[in-house]
């Protein structure tokens, strides 16, 4: 564990930027939140994505910065306007960041990224040595990588982060309700691939990535990942509710435009990295994971 730091995180509202924050101060860390507005409290830090801004006064000192910040990808339809949202929220807020953190020098910089960075992968595993792909979201989430080394010399981890479980919030939020009226089921064909990971573990890889002198990019998935299919019966078992209305891949497009593809798409993402360092996960089977979140 390490010793009380001053850590300073974007994105504290989200869902896991809430609970790294309550974990952090748990271990007796100091958390400075970054703000886009005034800093009214002496836990924040005024900064504003769009123009660049950020008190390099008060962030001076900082041992670490999270940045987790970005409009969500699956919050509404993917118009133009959107796409251009999902993209800037990234690109602008990752520059402004990694160039403050160039000039404070903390221990570390953490930057979100996304396992949206190989693209399609089919049955294929893939780990943090492949390639990334070339549709929309692994176009953004090498621009946002790409950002992220501005940093310059600080140590930088990109946390190529996959399906979030928890039954706060999230896809897993939005689901288990459908389940629990009887009326869920596999999407699409549910031969994709999902790479999941619980809130809790994730929690515990920044945490470990905060402790360790780890660097570059790492998968935030759990070293099982499983089909669509395998996910919705396991979370129909979980709930002890039946799975028999799958939804059509047809009716995914009309519902959410072109997010449809994440849905539908599959990536199969392994954690090499993390495994290799030596972290292991409290849940790394889809079955027990979903049994402990439901339960």
């Amino acid at each position: 564990m390490l010793p009380p730091q001053r850590i300073a995180v974007t994105g504290s509202s989200g869902l896991v930027g809430t609970a790294l924050v309550g974990h952090l101060k748990s271990e007796g860390h100091t958390v400075q939140r970054l703000v886009r507005r005034s800093a009214s409290a002496p836990d924040e830090i005024s900064w504003d994505p769009t123009t660049g801004f950020v008190d390099l006064v008060a962030l001076e000192g900082v041992d670490a910065v999270i940045h987790l910040a970005g409009a969500g990808v699956g919050d509404k339809r993917w118009t133009t306007k959107y796409k251009s949202e999902i993209l800037n929220s990234r690109l602008l807020g990752t520059t402004a960041i990694a160039q403050a953190v160039a000039a404070v020098k903390p221990q570390v910089f953490i930057s979100a990224s996304a396992m949206g960075w190989y693209g399609e992968t089919g049955n294929r595993a893939v780990t943090e040595n492949d390639r990334g792909g070339e549709d929309f979201l692994a176009t953004v989430c090498r621009e946002w990588e790409n950002a992220a080394d501005l940093a310059g010399d600080v140590r930088t981890v990109k946390l190529r982060t996959g399906l979030v479980l928890d039954p706060t919030g999230g896809a897993l939020g939005r689901m288990i309700p459908l389940f629990r009226f009887g009326i869920g089921g596999r999407l699409g064909s549910g031969k994709q691939w999902w790479s999941w990971i619980t809130l809790h573990d994730v929690i515990r890889s920044i945490t470990f990535a905060l402790e360790n002198p780890i660097a570059g990019p790492i998968n935030l998935t759990a070293p099982n990942p499983c089909t669509n299919q395998e996910f919705t019966a396991a979370l129909a078992r979980a709930l002890h509710r039946p799975a028999v209305f799958p939804v059509p891949s047809i009716a995914l497009k009309l519902a959410f435009g072109g997010f449809s593809i994440e849905m539908l798409g599959s990536k199969r993402v392994v954690p090499d990295a993390l495994v290799n360092a030596g972290f292991t996960f409290d849940y790394p089977h889809i079955g027990a994971a979903l049994t402990a979140l439901v339960d």
